[in-house]
């Protein structure tokens, strides 16, 4: 038996064995959970096909567009149902708007990177109510970074994406509450993901970061992915509108 038996949870965003999508995922799997995986495109349809062998649990989702996110969650419905929760493990800034000093951000680097980094929660969220795809109670769990908080080395206008990223985790939660579906972030330790790897100087974030765990190793997917797993189970239904640390305790020091 596992927390999630009979339960169907839509994880976005993995694009590979790295991903911590991928991480929550297959711990999600081992509690019992029916895993739905949405893909942008055509090119990381191929990638996460690697990963997962069944192609009728792959659906195109790009959440910059709300039509696709309609289309995606109509077509999960028809062949799915209704389902317990969606994972959103999605962000996007370009690669020069991580380096050096904030001052080198873009009037449309900022807004690309607050629309599919953060605007892209409330997107499927509104798109999932309105579909009635989620049954109740449900879950949303969506994946932030200690740098919403503190100016961390070159994540720059991610950083400020996450802090809203997290704002609207807590607006979305005291609206929400009231149709029986509970909202919460995930804020994971940094570890060596295709989105790390672009930033600037990331070998030395990782490496800094490690160092300020509590026990000098990195937070695993593993350990991410089973967070994930309690907050999409009823045992977590008291958490609310949080951002869980999921960080061996950097952000403490």
């Amino acid at each position: 038996m596992g927390i999630l038996d009979n339960k169907k949870i839509i994880v976005m965003g993995v694009a590979n064995k790295r991903s911590i999508a991928w991480g929550c995922a297959q711990e999600m799997t081992k509690q019992g959970a029916e895993i739905i995986y949405t893909y942008q495109n055509e090119r990381m349809k191929k990638s996460v096909s690697r990963l997962v062998n069944d192609d009728s649990r792959l659906i195109e989702c790009d959440v910059a567009t709300d039509e696709s996110i309609d289309n995606a969650f109509n077509e999960i419905k028809e062949k799915f149902g209704k389902v317990d929760g969606i994972v959103h493990a999605i962000a996007y800034a370009r690669k020069e708007e991580l380096e050096g000093s904030i001052l080198n951000s873009t009037r449309d680097g900022y807004a690309l990177a607050q629309d599919v980094s953060a605007y892209s929660l409330l997107a499927v969220a509104k798109s999932a109510h309105k579909l009635d795809l989620l049954n109740s109670p449900a879950s949303i769990v969506t994946l932030t970074y200690f740098g919403s908080e503190r100016a961390v080395p070159s994540y720059n206008v991610m950083g400020v994406a996450k802090a809203a990223l997290e704002a609207n985790v807590r607006y979305l939660a005291r609206d929400m509450g009231q149709f029986g579906v509970r909202v919460n972030a995930i804020s994971a330790g940094a570890m060596k993901t295709l989105a790390v790897t672009g930033i600037g100087g990331h070998a030395d974030l990782l490496k800094e970061s490690e160092d300020r765990t509590v026990d000098h190793e990195s937070v695993t997917l593993e350990e991410v992915g089973g967070t994930c797993a309690f907050l999409m189970s009823t045992l977590s239904t008291g958490v609310v509108g949080d951002t869980i640390y999921v960080d061996k305790g950097v952000h403490l020091i």
